[in-house]
């Protein structure tokens, strides 16, 4: 039937073109006199044959497209032919439409829903006319797809035996959806993360906080958000989501209007926020929101963090470097309930992260110690294949066979050591993934987190304790501040040995006090150290670079290739794998250069996994890139890693990263200098 439409179609074409022709190349003749033809014919004769030709072209132009009307009378199909009156009136209150498709796409037949909505597409390829509809032939029966056509919102369904598309009309639900959804209830919570120090500055305390709560409320008003004070320092926030969405899309600039003001040009007010959606029992958002509060504060503040039910938390901001809170009172308080948790367990295992480096081990071993003046047994997971040669070295160098076995045990030693009343401690890390042994953090309820690196999505499930200060600068150093500040009559002891480890720890992760994190209480904690016997000239020893070491320091350096303004990055052998110290070294010394604000080193330190270690000079949160590549640490020092991938593959990921990400990451003081 369709080959025969196409032949009549054809017909006219060729008989029109064909009279036209004619008609035009003897008008061509009569009007250059070619035949003497003005002679033979006379002008009216001449306009006589003219109208019989239009005519005649005209009838014959009329019967054939009567013929193709009649054709098409005859290969049309009612619905009500194919499926009955009764059913096509169930398929149009139903708002059921059908396209029946032959081997080629071209659609044969369409029901009368379709028609109505002037969705004229048959002699048409469906997916010529719907492009996405080519999705059915990469799914398998059953699969449904979501499309928009002339206002109106269509699930569609395909039986491919049968050459059938069934369109669903839903337009009504996907209003209510997209409506429900919009105005879902959203709870957060906003805290002004320094109350107290500004305060302490009584003088202007009623200026400063009222511009920063005339900000919050504004802020508030401009996007219809609820809020309420709870505390001094803290709001309860109601709104709708389709605030929140507009919240996130301006990029939450409240807390940047906050960071402006200056008290005394000595602190800067700034903002922790946490926000929950995405779930219906207000309870549980309310529980969701405290928790984002919670990682916001315990990352450093000045940030928003917004949970979404069962999906990864979304960091909004977090451009300024955590301060240092040097609050003794809340590591007596840490101190003391630590240990009133250690006396009453069983016995207590205490475990760092994998490539344990030396503020991983110095913070384990002064738990130890803590763990000794309580009188319960307690040892140090320790994997050689999963720490550091420079930690190997140490442990190996300053203790004998016999006092190793009392000091540490394998991963798979502790395992069976774990029983119900064990307390497990894990220093230097927060990842459950990262830690020595995670599964011995599945056989026991009684964990406690000690880490000085900013807290990421992925966290220890539910800890007794946790002690996480981004402002310090090791981990060795809350651990010497709580072997110090505590309730305890007595002093605590510690070998002369544990502390010169922890006084390298400390030197290790702020290089020698060159670091940003470095502050008050990383001097006070080093003269702590100093006090129970630390070595300062075997504590830089315990850090000395080999030779071999050296070389392949410069060697990875002389790779160094600038992508940014102030940024830069190597990349090591993609043959050859190195220790994960070696690569913070390349960092920290890159850092060192002039004009070079951020640093980033990329290479294996295993066969199936790249790590990329990053610094920075206070200018770049280095945390908020390494984030997006599943890493973490802090505002100027952090990692990242990957598993089974290649370094070039890690290179174009963290380019790609930097492409989009840097300038949220530039501090402020970095984007002032820019612009002066």
């Amino acid at each position: 039937m369709e080959k025969r439409k196409f032949r009549i179609n054809l017909t006219i074409l060729i008989t029109t073109a064909v009279v036209e022709l004619a008609v035009g190349i003897f008008v061509l003749l009569y009007a250059f006199n070619t035949f003497n033809l003005q002679n033979v014919i006379a002008p009216v004769t001449l306009g006589y044959i003219t109208l019989g030709v239009t005519f005649f072209d005209a009838v014959l132009c009329l019967i054939l497209v009567a013929v193709m009307n009649r054709l098409r009378e005859k290969s049309d199909i009612q619905m009500s032919d194919v499926i009955g009156t009764d059913i096509k009136e169930v398929y149009l209150f139903g708002k059921i439409g059908l396209a029946v498709i032959n081997e080629e796409g071209v659609v044969l037949w369409t029901s009368d829903l379709l028609q109505q909505r002037q969705i004229n597409i048959v002699s048409r390829n469906i997916y010529e006319w719907y492009p996405k509809l080519k999705d059915f032939n990469d799914k398998e029966v059953g699969d449904t797809l979501m499309i928009s056509e002339n206002n109106y919102d269509y699930q569609v369904k395909y039986l491919k035996a049968a050459g059938l598309f069934i369109f669903k009309d839903i337009t009504d639900y996907e209003f209510l959806y997209r409506y429900n959804k919009e105005q879902a209830t959203c709870i957060g919570i906003i805290m002004i993360d320094n109350y107290s120090d500004i305060v302490g500055n009584s003088d202007v305390i009623n200026e400063v906080v009222t511009d920063v709560r005339s900000i919050i409320n504004n802020y508030a008003k401009k996007f219809n958000c609820l809020l309420r004070p709870y505390r001094n320092d803290a709001y309860f926030a109601i709104c709708n989501y389709q605030s929140l969405s507009d919240m996130k899309k301006d990029g939450f600039t409240l807390i940047d209007e906050v960071r402006k003001i200056q008290v005394k040009e000595t602190i800067q007010p700034t903002l922790s926020i946490g926000f929950a959606h995405d779930f219906p029992d207000v309870n549980k958002l309310n529980e969701m929101a405290s928790n984002a509060i919670d990682i916001a504060m315990s990352r450093g503040g000045d940030q928003v963090v917004v949970s979404k039910y069962g999906s990864e938390l979304e960091f909004f901001g977090g451009k300024s470097e955590a301060v240092e809170v040097g609050n003794k009172v809340r590591v007596r308080v840490f101190s003391d309930s630590l240990m009133s948790l250690i006396q009453r367990a069983s016995n207590v295992v205490i475990m760092g992260h994998v490539d344990m480096d030396m503020d991983a081990l110095g913070s384990c071993l002064g738990i130890k110690a803590l763990c000794d003046f309580c009188k319960k047994d307690a040892r140090v997971v320790y994997d050689p294949k999963l720490t550091e040669r420079k930690t190997r070295t140490a442990l190996t160098s300053l203790y004998s066979r016999d006092e190793l076995y009392k000091l540490v045990c394998s991963p798979h030693e502790a395992i069976d050591l774990v029983k119900p009343e064990t307390v497990v401690i894990v220093c230097d890390i927060s990842r459950p993934s990262l830690t020595m042994c995670p599964t011995i953090l599945e056989k026991t309820d009684k964990r406690v987190v000690i880490d000085h690196h900013r807290r990421a999505t992925e966290f220890i499930e539910n800890p007794v304790l946790f002690y996480v200060e981004p402002g310090a600068s090791s981990s060795c150093e809350l651990v010497a501040e709580m072997i110090r500040y505590n309730s305890v009559a007595n002093k605590i002891p510690l070998d002369p040995t544990m502390a010169t480890i922890m006084l390298s720890g400390i030197f290790l992760d702020t290089s020698f006090y060159k670091a940003k994190t470095t502050g008050l209480g990383t001097f006070e904690a080093s003269m702590i150290l100093k006090e129970y016997g630390a070595n300062n000239s075997m504590a830089d020893d315990l850090l000395k670079d080999e030779y071999e070491e050296y070389a392949l320091i410069n060697k990875i350096i002389a790779t160094l290739k600038t992508p940014y303004y102030g940024v830069v990055y190597c990349v090591c052998d993609e043959n050859e794998i190195v220790e994960r110290s070696t690569l913070a070294k390349v960092g920290n010394q890159c850092i060192q250069f002039k004009g070079v604000n951020a640093c980033f080193v990329i290479g294996k330190t295993a066969e199936d996994e790249v790590r990329i270690s990053a610094r920075s000079d206070g200018t770049v949160n280095v945390q908020i890139l390494m984030e997006k590549l599943n890493g973490g640490g802090h505002y100027s020092s952090a990692a990242s890693l990957t598993k089974n991938t290649t370094i070039k593959a890690v290179e174009a990921s963290l380019l790609d990263v930097l492409s989009t990400y840097l300038s949220e990451a530039r501090s402020k003081a970095d984007d002032e200098g820019k612009g002066n």
